[in-house]
């Protein structure tokens, strides 16, 4: 038990302190407590508001505003803005609003109705639906005659959906429920969206790889006109000195081109000649695969693009390029790295654009062996059979690389087109020779000196790295990463307008189409395809000849 303090221990209390004050301090204390309570309440009384103000006395001095506000006190309450943004009536804000009522009742409805839907309570749903309407109606009413909802009308509504309200909370459709329900909702969805995007994807690559049939129409064709025309044949085999000579005059202009589609390859060379000042002093090698060789030969020999020189040759013809000194020929011709990239069982993860036939072509990967395919050559061209010319293209063998071997246009505007992009920068090899944020650049069109070329033995650090992917970790197929590799440090920047990329893919400015030299229809959505975008297949179509009897027999227009 707590002891009690001694009695000299206790403290004083206020009647016994009180009366031990002197007299004259408890008569000051006295008159000053009175006083100081009818100060305040005058300083109140002369702080409030005049209720009713004369507009004239009102000051207009911002200082004085500003010193009388006290920014601890807000000057209107939060519940004045919310009926002023809302712009609520007064019968809305009574505390018998029919019109109110109405609206929180259909609100909730409408949640309960999709709750009862999921629930296969559709009988439930359809009563619910119908007293919605039923409301709206109501409402819809008062608005067109008069904005007040009367009570005799709606006084039914009210308790009906009430009924039907009542009754979902029975059948536990609450909030929580309507939550999850609504959560499940959005992922199935979600799920559903990423499923058809797969597809859409896997289709796209499907009809991009597809050969349409107006174009296997016209190989046919074509191939029929060669071996059954020898004066065709003729054109080809008894190449006048002149024509010899083009082949290796550096004083020309020389583009080369790889490609096994016959009517792509022609509008390259059709808008780089009607686009050239002097077309004369144009020369074009293209090189195909024997299956297009005939029919290829057969269509140069058959039309004229103003008097420019064409040289065609088939990638079986060099037998140089074969296993022992191509690496990535080896790869290719592994059964285990076909049936990595194209039945999926290796890598499940493996995107399915990388599991394009285009990839074992070798027509694809020669772009790294130009200087020993033309070994007398200086300095060419390299075009893709995906672009039009829309310039001349006679001053890009005039810029100087500044002792670099390629001129190409960077592509580093985003993130997704830096090297981090297209290298494994997880693997110690990449990571140690090279920047994950440098700038990537474009293949389809490139101003190449094959004397820096040869000089620097790019080939062979192309086949270096070729080697060193032999397990596939350093990049996918395609020939634009081990080229990002061999190039590397090694490029010159040319101007964007030269090279317009993304016209099988994206949207790209109008304004860059009009200014841009070359347009590149990179992307699965090329001109010549039914996928192809329909906003840019214009500029392709100029530079094919609809009006050719062959073309008329294999396209419909």
């Amino acid at each position: 038990m707590r002891r009690r303090p001694f009695p000299d221990q206790r403290r004083p209390s206020f009647n016994r302190r009180w009366q031990q004050r002197p007299w004259w301090v408890r008569l000051a204390l006295s008159l000053l407590l009175p006083l100081a309570c009818l100060f305040l309440l005058l300083l109140a009384l002369r702080g409030s508001p005049d209720p009713d103000p004369d507009p004239a006395s009102v000051s207009t001095d911002p200082s004085r505003s500003a010193a009388t506000s006290s920014p601890l006190l807000p000057q209107r309450s939060y519940l004045d803005g919310v009926t002023d943004a809302l712009n609520m009536t007064d019968e809305m804000l009574s505390a018998h609003s029919f019109s109110r009522q109405l609206t929180d009742q259909i609100s909730l409805a409408k949640t309960y109705v999709v709750v009862a839907k999921e629930a296969n309570n559709l009988q439930f749903a359809a009563e619910l639906t119908s007293q919605i309407r039923r409301a709206q109606s109501i409402l819809a009413h008062a608005a067109a005659h008069g904005g007040t909802v009367m009570e005799q009308e709606a006084e039914k509504a009210i308790r009906d959906m009430s009924v039907l309200l009542f009754q979902a909370q029975q059948l536990r459709y609450d909030s929580g429920v309507t939550i999850m329900k609504l959560k499940g909702q959005i992922q199935s969805l979600e799920e559903k969206s990423k499923a058809e995007a797969e597809k859409s994807t896997k289709y796209g690559q499907i009809a991009a790889e597809e050969l349409p049939k107006g174009l296997y129409c016209l190989g046919v064709r074509l191939t029929m006109e060669w071996f059954k025309s020898t004066e065709l044949q003729r054109e080809f085999t008894d190449r006048s000195p002149a024509v010899q000579s083009n082949l290796r005059d550096n004083s020309l202009y020389h583009y080369c081109v790889f490609s096994d589609n016959i009517l792509a390859v022609s509008v390259v060379v059709n808008s780089t000649t009607l686009n050239s000042k002097h077309p004369e002093k144009t020369v074009f090698h293209l090189v195909t695969d024997e299956v297009n060789y005939a029919p290829m030969k057969a269509w140069f020999a058959l039309n004229d693009y103003r008097g420019a020189t064409v040289e065609i040759q088939k990638v079986e013809d060099f037998t140089w390029l074969n296993a022992s000194y191509v690496p990535v020929l080896k790869q290719l011709q592994n059964a285990a790295t076909q049936n990595f990239y194209f039945s999926g069982s290796a890598n499940r993860g493996t995107p399915i654009k990388f599991r394009n036939p285009k990839y074992l072509s070798m027509l694809n990967h020669l772009r790294f062996y130009i200087p020993e395919i033309y070994p007398e050559l200086r300095k060419v061209v390299f075009l893709d059979d995906d672009v039009i010319v829309q310039k001349d293209l006679s001053e890009l063998f005039a810029i100087n690389l500044n002792g670099n071997v390629m001129g190409a246009v960077e592509t580093c505007m985003e993130t997704f087109h830096r090297f981090h992009k297209y290298l494994n920068h997880s693997h110690p090899l990449i990571r140690a020779h090279f920047d994950p944020d440098a700038c990537g650049w474009a293949f389809g069109m490139n101003v190449l000196d094959l004397v820096e070329w040869r000089k620097k033995n790019v080939t062979g650090i192309y086949h270096y790295w070729q080697e060193r992917n032999a397990d596939h970790t350093l990049w996918k197929l395609g020939s634009l990463p081990p080229g990002l590799l061999a190039f590397y440090g090694l490029v010159e920047a040319l101007d964007p307008r030269w090279h317009v990329l993304g016209l099988g893919y994206t949207t790209v400015d109008m304004a860059a189409i009009k200014e841009g030299a070359v347009l590149h229809y990179n992307g699965n959505m090329k001109p010549w395809l039914k996928i192809g975008m329909e906003k840019y297949k214009g500029f392709w179509d100029n530079y094919v000849d609809y009006s050719h009897p062959l073309l008329q027999r294999c396209f419909t227009r």
